[in-house]
This record gives C-alpha cells, sequence and structure tokens, in this order.
C-alpha cells in the first residue's frame, strides 16, 4: 500500500472513532432498549487494562524478587 495512502486513512479512521465515540456519548443512541455509549465501553476497557497492566508488573516484580533471594 501506498505510504500516503495509509497514514490518510489511519486518519481518517481515528478520527471516525472519536466522532462515533463523542456523538454516542452526546447523543442518546438506544436500540431495542440498549444504550449504545461507546465512549463508556472505551473507558471501562481502559480501565481494566490498567488494572492487569498492574497486576502483571506486580507478578514480575515478585517473581525477580523471589529470584533475588534464591541467589
Amino acid at each position: 500500500m501506498n505510504k500516503w495512502f495509509e497514514l490518510i486513512l489511519g486518519l481518517v479512521l481515528l478520527i471516525g472513532v472519536i466522532l462515533v465515540g463523542w456523538a454516542s456519548s452526546v447523543y442518546s443512541w438506544v436500540w431495542l432498549g440498549r444504550d449504545f455509549n461507546f465512549l463508556h465501553a472505551a473507558w471501562v476497557f481502559l480501565k481494566g487494562g490498567i488494572f492487569w497492566l498492574v497486576t502483571l508488573i506486580a507478578f514480575l516484580l515478585i517473581i525477580l524478587g523471589i529470584n533475588d533471594l534464591r541467589e
């Protein structure tokens, strides 16, 4: 693929995702009784990712500490 096409396509997709997230949180997107707030879903996903990242870093530090105690 052309590098400029990839850059433009990436920017268009990023702006599209930002606009959809914003619009779904500002306006009431309800379909079949379900609320589609993509910004809230992205926030929950980010918080879950941060939780698992901190958990894995804690496990890594514990393993490294046990390894240092063995030496």
